[in-house]
C-alpha cells in the first residue's frame, strides 16, 4: 500500500509541475501581447470605442498564441517524436527535419512545427501532429469552415464574407467561402442531414407529456420552384476594362425542389422535426421517404401520423406505398382553390360563382361529399368548357372522397391545411436560393439545401463532424 501511495504521490507532483510549466509560458506569452497592446493604446483622453477596437485589433494574436502554447504543451511527445512504424510495411521510420505549418482558426493564427516521417518503400508521408490534432487540410480549419458556411447559408457570398471579416477579423474571398461550403456539403443524403431516433423520441415526449391522445405527426410534401442556369454557363467572361457587358448566351430555367417536411402540432405552435429538399425527380423523393422509413426514424407507434398534400396524383402513390395507415388529408385550401377555379367556368356571375364554391366546401366540411358529387352530376353545363371542368371537378373530388371529412379531422387534432409545408419551402428554399438576380447551378443549389435542412434539422454540427472524419479518413 506504501508504494502505491508513492506512485500516486510521484505522479500528482509530476503533473503540478507540468502544469506549472504550462502557466509559465502562457504568462511569457500574455506578457509579450500587452506590450504590443500597450504601444498601440492612446495614452490620454482614450475612449471606450477606442479602447474596444485596439483590443479587438490584438485580440487573435493573444488567444492564437495561448492555443499554440496549450498545444504543444499538451502533444509535447509529439514533438519530439524522433521514430515512427510505417502503417504500410511496418518499418521503422527516422524523423526527417520539423515541417513549419500555419493554420488559421476563429481564435487566431497557429504556427505548428511538427516532425515528418517519409517511407521510401510505400512512397508516403505522414506527420503524426497532424493526425493528433485533427488539422483539416489546407489554411483555414473546421471552425473557421463551420462558421464560414453557417453564414453562407443564410447570406449571399458577397455579404457572408464582409460578415465574417467583420464578427471574426478572418478575410476570406467570396471564392473561397463558396467552395469550402460546397465541399461540406458533397454527398449528403437526407440520412446525413436527419435528426436521430433519440433526438426524434425527445422531441415527440416533450409534445406529448400530460396529453391524453399521441401527438399528430404530420408528413407535408410539395415542391417550390428555384431560378437554375446550365452547366454551359460556367466559365469567365473577358474582364470589363477591355470589353463591354454582354447578355448571357444561357437561358435560365425554372425547377421545382420537391421536398417533404415531419412536423409535430403542438397546440397552435409548430414543432419541427425533418426537412428534406432537392432539385429531385418524383422518384427520388420517393426514395428519400424510403430511406427515412426503413431506418426507422419515424416513430409511428407514439404519434398519429397524418399526411397533408395537395392533390398530385404521385404524391399519394408515395403515401399510399410507405405509410398506408396515416390519415390522409387534402389541403383543404387548394380544395378551394379548384371549387372556386370550376365555378368561374359555369358561372359569368362572380356572386354566384363565390356562392356556389363556399356552399360546396361547406357540404364538405360536414362530410355530404355524396351530395357534392350528386349535385356536380346534376349540373347543367354553362357551356363545353364549363362540361369539362365540371367533369374534370367530379374526378378530382371522388379521387380524395376519404381526405376531406374535414369537420372530423379537425375534432381529432388533424390540420387541415398544408401552412407547415409552405412555411418550409419559405425557410430553407426561398429565403436563399430565391433572390434578386440569383442563378444557381442544380449541383450547387442542391448542396445549400442539403445544409440548410441541416441547420433547421438541427444536425448542422453533425454534418461537419462527418465531414472532418471523412477528410481525416476516420
Amino acid at each position: 500500500m506504501g508504494c502505491a501511495a508513492e506512485v500516486i504521490a510521484l505522479d500528482e507532483v509530476r503533473a503540478s509541475q507540468a502544469r506549472q510549466v504550462l502557466r509559465g509560458r502562457l504568462h511569457e506569452r500574455f506578457d509579450r501581447w500587452l506590450d504590443e497592446l500597450e504601444a498601440d493604446v492612446p495614452e490620454a483622453d482614450v475612449t471606450l470605442t477606442q479602447l474596444s477596437d485596439t483590443i479587438w485589433s490584438h485580440r487573435q494574436s493573444l488567444t492564437g498564441s495561448i492555443a499554440q502554447t496549450i498545444a504543444e504543451h499538451q502533444h509535447r511527445a509529439e514533438h519530439q517524436r524522433s521514430h515512427l512504424t510505417c502503417a504500410g510495411c511496418e518499418r521503422e521510420l527516422t524523423a526527417q527535419p520539423a515541417v513549419s505549418r500555419t493554420v488559421g482558426t476563429l481564435i487566431g493564427d497557429l504556427d505548428i512545427e511538427r516532425p515528418y516521417f517519409y517511407c521510401r518503400r510505400c512512397r508516403q508521408g505522414r506527420y503524426p501532429l497532424d493526425a493528433a490534432l485533427e488539422l483539416s487540410a489546407g489554411y483555414f480549419q473546421l471552425d473557421v469552415r463551420q462558421a464560414a458556411a453557417d453564414l453562407a447559408t443564410e447570406l449571399p457570398y458577397e455579404r457572408a464574407s464582409a460578415m465574417l471579416g467583420r464578427l471574426s477579423g478572418i478575410a476570406m474571398s467570396t471564392e473561397r467561402l463558396h467552395t469550402l461550403t460546397n465541399e461540406v456539403a458533397e454527398d449528403l443524403g437526407v440520412l446525413e442531414v436527419a435528426p436521430s431516433r433519440a433526438d426524434i423520441d425527445k422531441r415527440v415526449a416533450e409534445v406529448a407529456a400530460g396529453r391524453f391522445r399521441r401527438p399528430v405527426l404530420v408528413l407535408g410534401i410539395d415542391g417550390a420552384f428555384m431560378p437554375l442556369r446550365p452547366d454551359s454557363a460556367r466559365g469567365r467572361r473577358p474582364g470589363q476594362a477591355r470589353y463591354r457587358a454582354r447578355r448571357a448566351r444561357w437561358h435560365h430555367e425554372w425547377r421545382e425542389a420537391k421536398g417533404f417536411r415531419f412536423y409535430l402540432l403542438d397546440g397552435e405552435r409548430i414543432v419541427h422535426i425533418m426537412s428534406w429538399h432537392r432539385v429531385q425527380s418524383k422518384h427520388d423523393l420517393g426514395e428519400a421517404l424510403k430511406q427515412v422509413k426503413d431506418a426507422g426514424l419515424i416513430p409511428e407507434d407514439t404519434v398519429r401520423l397524418c399526411v397533408i398534400c395537395d392533390g398530385a396524383e404521385w404524391i399519394w402513390k408515395h403515401v399510399q406505398h410507405l405509410f398506408p395507415d396515416a390519415v390522409q388529408v387534402l389541403d383543404y385550401y387548394h380544395c378551394s382553390e379548384y371549387l372556386h377555379r370550376m365555378a368561374k367556368v359555369q358561372y359569368d356571375d362572380p356572386e354566384l360563382a363565390r356562392e356556389w364554391g363556399e356552399a360546396t366546401l361547406t357540404r364538405l366540411y360536414l362530410g355530404k361529399m355524396g351530395q357534392v358529387l350528386g349535385g356536380l352530376r346534376r349540373m347543367k353545363p354553362a357551356s363545353d368548357a364549363a362540361r369539362k371542368a365540371i367533369d374534370n371537378c367530379w374526378v378530382y373530388l371522388n379521387e380524395h372522397r376519404g381526405r376531406t371529412t374535414y369537420r372530423k379531422l379537425r375534432k381529432g387534432g388533424y390540420p387541415l391545411g398544408s401552412g407547415g409545408m409552405e412555411s418550409a419551402n419559405k425557410f430553407i428554399c426561398h429565403v436563399r436560393l430565391k433572390r434578386s438576380g440569383a442563378w444557381w447551378y442544380e449541383e450547387s443549389s442542391n448542396q445549400m439545401l442539403a445544409l440548410r435542412c441541416a441547420k433547421y434539422n438541427g444536425t448542422f454540427d453533425h454534418v461537419f463532424t462527418r465531414f472532418q472524419r471523412l477528410k481525416l479518413g476516420m
